[in-house]
């Protein structure tokens, strides 16, 4: 009826609270608070209650609070104009179940997709592989630069990305193996560097992984139970990359006479590639010179299009806006890890940032009591140290 007054900070205070919070087995602030009001009146009492619980341990592990930076500017090769594929971002899908032919007894075998984004059109060109080996993927990439040019930059992820794939796949993506070795080799010999993104960090990948999202989304609703032929297979790729070059780039207006979207066709083709052809104009007379600065003029529009159009929507951050400095060297952080819960999470200590080009952490080294290695600061969480 009568509780004693106590002081917002003072050690007596803290470890009033440290006891109501243990003995209402780590509750929230109203709980604590109400446990604690039965004897002491604390002066500004929720403040204290709060800020002592978001540096409890316990209730940290379990908060699950994973760490966040402002969100990145987009790489230069994102914003510049530049040929089709130049800078390409490739992916893997599947497995996807193929027949060896369309009578009985075919035997069935497991195929899959070799996606190639380019990064400043985002034109799509998929392959397709009858395995993880690392010859497959120099056939499929041989074929891809035949026909589209060869890359500048070609970027991937890393094995420990592949987190729903087989193992083989983990494993020949992994920048330790000698076949990625033996690949990145072979890339480097035709002028074509080839990056990674960090490890456990698939949304630095965006571009790629939204390319094969749109790719399943259309071959789960084609294909739906049946199994195909490797010509089969090969027709329907080659539709739906058609139908993927020719999505807008960008919302249509709502202006009725605005019927022309740009699509990543038109810096393929000049066109979108299901786009009804127009009458044929061979008959027409037109000097090769002024044919040829026309082609030039309509690319060039192209690309003023792109910059005006999708350039600004690009550049819109949708989510991340606030810089983060919260993680040091030093800082002890948990690693997340999907399957299992966050009692189980390992304890790291940071013992290395690596900023961006803007100078914010986004990637850091990590120490745990057995190994060494690199995380996105999305996988881990920061525990509080007073």
């Amino acid at each position: 009826k009568h509780p004693f007054i106590l002081p917002k900070h003072s050690v007596l205070t803290t470890l009033v609270i440290a006891d109501a919070h243990a003995k209402t087995l780590h509750g929230g602030t109203q709980i604590t608070l109400a446990y604690i009001r039965q004897h002491y009146w604390i002066l500004g009492g929720r403040n204290p209650v709060r800020a002592f619980i978001l540096k409890c341990i316990v209730c940290a592990r379990h908060r699950q609070n994973r760490a966040q930076q402002l969100m990145g500017q987009l790489p230069i090769s994102r914003v510049t104009p530049s040929r089709p594929f130049l800078h390409t971002g490739v992916d893997y899908a599947g497995p996807i179940m193929l027949k060896t032919w369309r009578g009985r007894a075919a035997k069935i075998y497991k195929g899959y997709l070799a996606i190639f984004v380019c990064f400043s059109t985002s034109a799509v060109h998929i392959e397709i592989v009858t395995d993880y080996s690392t010859e497959a993927f120099i056939s499929a990439y041989k074929r891809f630069t035949a026909r589209r040019g060869i890359c500048a930059t070609l970027n991937s992820d890393c094995g420990t990305n592949f987190v729903g794939a087989d193992r083989e796949l983990r494993q020949r993506f992994n920048t330790a193996s000698k076949e990625l070795q033996e690949l990145a080799s072979i890339l480097a010999n035709q002028g074509t560097e080839w990056r990674f993104i960090p490890p456990a960090a698939p949304h630095f990948g965006g571009k790629w992984e939204a390319a094969v999202k749109s790719t399943k989304h259309h071959l789960r609703r084609v294909i739906g139970d049946s199994t195909l032929t490797y010509e089969e297979l090969s027709t329907l790729v080659a539709q739906i990359e058609a139908v993927l070059n020719s999505r807008p780039l960008c919302p249509l207006s709502e202006d009725a006479d605005d019927y022309s979207a740009l699509t990543p066709g038109h810096f393929i083709l000049g066109d979108a590639p299901t786009v009804i052809p127009e009458p044929n104009l061979i008959d027409e007379p037109s000097s090769r010179l002024n044919r040829w600065q026309l082609i030039q003029q309509k690319v060039e529009r192209f690309w003023k299009r792109w910059r005006t159009e999708c350039l600004q929507r690009y550049q819109a951050i949708s989510k991340w806006h606030h810089p983060s400095t919260q993680i040091k060297e030093g800082s002890l952080v948990l690693i997340s890890d999907e399957r299992y819960p966050p009692a189980k999470w390992p304890l790291a200590r940071v013992i290395k940032l690596h900023p961006g080009d803007d100078g914010l952490t986004r990637v850091v080294t990590v120490r745990t009591a057995t190994t060494t290695f690199k995380r996105p600061i999305t996988k881990i969480c920061i525990l509080p140290t007073n």
